[in-house]
């Protein structure tokens, strides 16, 4: 099998040039301290077809449920417990965006703690969401969707995507805002999204050609200080020039991403490999086990056993050696690497071994 995933990476590689295409400072910086922010909440789901929490494996939602009902003035005898079917435990996450402001609207994801089956076309009931200091930012309250559908019935189940997620677009309203940095006195920073001293210089050279010598300097491989203006209206302004100025930047280092659980190789243009020899093939293991009954004789008194005869194969594949020339370019790689015939999950072991051997100028990085 000679299918991979890179192949794709190697028709652009074929014209690709020494460095990228111009790329805008917004697509690699961002203004430090000017970040969305998590909150999370805990709530109960109402008016579920039945398919709500078991409150007997899942006792919190009973206590949710009664906590409730206090806040309504509602108080339960003495060693009285509901068991309702149609109300589920849930954790309500959202991300409130930089300058986000009182009164307006957050989308947010509803997801079950307990076991509940299904959370379609239920009700969340009004859920505080707290930031990581405790305080409350938004609250939640809406009616659910869920992209999917489940039907179960003597035994036999039928279910399209996921029923323990849902979202309410636009169910949270901010309470609270969070106050950022931009505005405060002295240089603003830059932070790059990944750390590359090539970066930091070309976009520090991109703002002091469009704002003037000085207004800007690379401080290392991530963060560049900027001397902006003072004046909200005009900080912004300038903000918003230095933003979408171009540059150009330098050829990122090679790496090769390797997805161990699902096989997926993916590597950049600067791919390269020394000349080496490599040698693949196949082993594999057949274990075929077979029960047997051993019947006694009648009235010998003895019983009947039953014992399994295993079958043992081993089958290796011969590897021929083959021997891989310098490749300078992503497509001459990928064709070099395809002439073993190694399927990519193979590839995995070929692509290490080459590392150690000092053949493979590339960083591995497994996720």
């Amino acid at each position: 099998m000679k299918c991979l995933l890179v192949l794709l990476l190697a028709w652009a590689s074929a014209t690709a040039p020494t460095a990228l295409a111009a790329t805008r400072i917004k697509e690699v910086a961002a203004v430090a301290g000017v970040r969305s922010n998590p909150l999370t909440g805990y709530g109960l789901v109402v008016g579920l077809d039945g398919t709500g929490d078991q409150t007997t494996q899942a006792p919190f939602t009973n206590q949710s449920l009664q906590a409730m009902l206090q806040q309504f003035g509602i108080t339960l005898p003495p060693g009285v417990n509901p068991s309702p079917r149609n109300v589920a435990a849930v954790i309500v996450t959202a991300q409130l965006p930089a300058f986000a402001q009182p009164g307006q609207a957050l989308d947010v994801t509803i997801s079950s703690i307990g076991n509940s089956k299904s959370l379609r076309g239920g009700t969340l009931v009004a859920t505080p969401l707290r930031g990581a200091d405790g305080q409350v930012y938004a609250l939640a309250q809406g009616n659910l969707i869920v992209g999917g559908a489940g039907a179960s019935a003597g035994g036999s189940k039928v279910q399209v995507n996921h029923l323990a997620v849902g979202r309410i677009p636009g169910g949270a309203s901010v309470e609270r805002s969070v106050p950022t940095p931009l505005h405060q006195a002295g240089p603003l920073q830059l932070d790059l999204n990944a750390s590359d001293y090539a970066t930091a210089r070309a976009v520090a050279q991109a703002i002091n050609t469009a704002k003037g010598p000085g207004t800007a300097a690379a401080l290392d491989g991530r963060v560049i200080r900027v001397n902006a203006p003072t004046e909200p209206e005009a900080r912004v302004a300038f903000l918003a020039d230095i933003e979408n100025l171009s540059f150009d930047t330098a050829v990122p280092p090679a790496r090769i991403v390797i997805n161990a659980r699902t096989g997926s190789v993916v590597m950049n243009q600067a791919v390269t490999i020394g000349a080496c020899a490599v040698a693949h093939g196949n082993l594999s293991v057949t274990i075929n086990s077979t029960p047997q009954v051993s019947q006694p004789a009648p009235f010998s008194g003895g019983q009947t056993t039953v014992t399994d005869k295993v079958d043992i194969t081993i089958k290796q594949e011969p590897g021929p050696l083959i021997q891989l020339p310098a490749a300078t370019k992503l497509a001459e790689v990928v064709k070099a690497l395809s002439a073993l015939g190694a399927t990519p999950a193979d590839l995995l072991a070929i692509l290490q071994a080459m590392k150690a051997a000092g053949a493979l100028q590339a960083e591995i990085e497994v996720i």
